[in-house]
């Protein structure tokens, strides 16, 4: 029974940085389009995300990957992976 079980795979976002003021955190708005199950209507979702920076060179209006990882503190569950695109 030397089976290893593969780990599921880590959910992956992208968004816009709206915060860079702490030490190593920043803060990602995740956009959602939804469209309304019953009425013709499409709407957006936000949401904030806290995401770890270990070099804090990420500033605000970058647009980020942030991939999922254990807790790291109170509401830090994420990592950024990659800076996609910096602010202009």
């Amino acid at each position: 029974m030397s089976e290893v079980e593969e780990r599921p795979q880590r959910k992956v976002r992208l968004g816009i940085v709206t915060s860079d003021r702490m030490d190593k955190t920043v803060v990602v708005q995740i956009t959602q389009t939804i469209r309304h199950p019953l009425y013709p209507k499409i709407y957006r979702r936000r949401k904030n995300l806290y995401a770890h920076d270990e070099t804090n060179a990420i500033k605000v209006g970058d647009t980020v990957r942030i991939m999922e990882t254990r807790p790291l503190s109170k509401l830090k569950r994420w990592r950024v992976v990659e800076v996609l695109e910096r602010a202009k």
